[in-house]
């Protein structure tokens, strides 16, 4: 299909598509972390399991313990080696007060970020819903 533009996507539905290109926040799964640790210490794993409820649904497990690893490194969380009575030893993950810090900046972030994409999708929304926009 030489020359030709393939269409990709919906046709103007509102409705989300995989392949549209926009997503969450490339960085989102820090301040997804931090808000778990909050809530309570942790290990990879147990972490890894739930950002999907924050909207990670495919979570790249080196990714997040990437992003951990450089977290611990910037004192946002302390790690400690616990041992188990079921099999190797785990680091369990803890928030610190420079992290809950942190947490704070970027939750008011984010929530800049909920009131552009409220109005966006009020403004679109009553786009569509002019009858000469059919």
């Amino acid at each position: 299909m030489r020359g030709r533009a393939r269409s990709r996507g919906p046709q103007l539905s509102g409705e989300p598509h995989d392949d549209m290109g926009v997503g969450l926040p490339r960085n989102y799964l820090r301040p997804c972390l931090l808000l778990l640790l909050a809530e309570g210490t942790s290990h990879g794993y147990e972490l890894l399991e739930q950002v999907a409820s924050l909207g990670l649904k495919r979570a790249d497990p080196g990714g997040l313990y990437r992003c951990l690893r450089a977290m611990d490194e910037d004192g946002l969380v302390r790690s400690v080696w616990e041992p188990s009575t079921s099999g190797p030893a785990r680091r369990t993950y803890s928030l610190t007060d420079e992290g809950r810090e942190w947490l704070h900046y970027v939750a008011g972030s984010l929530a800049q970020v909920s009131r552009g994409l409220t109005d966006y999708r009020r403004r679109y929304q009553k786009l569509v819903d002019q009858p000469e926009w059919v």
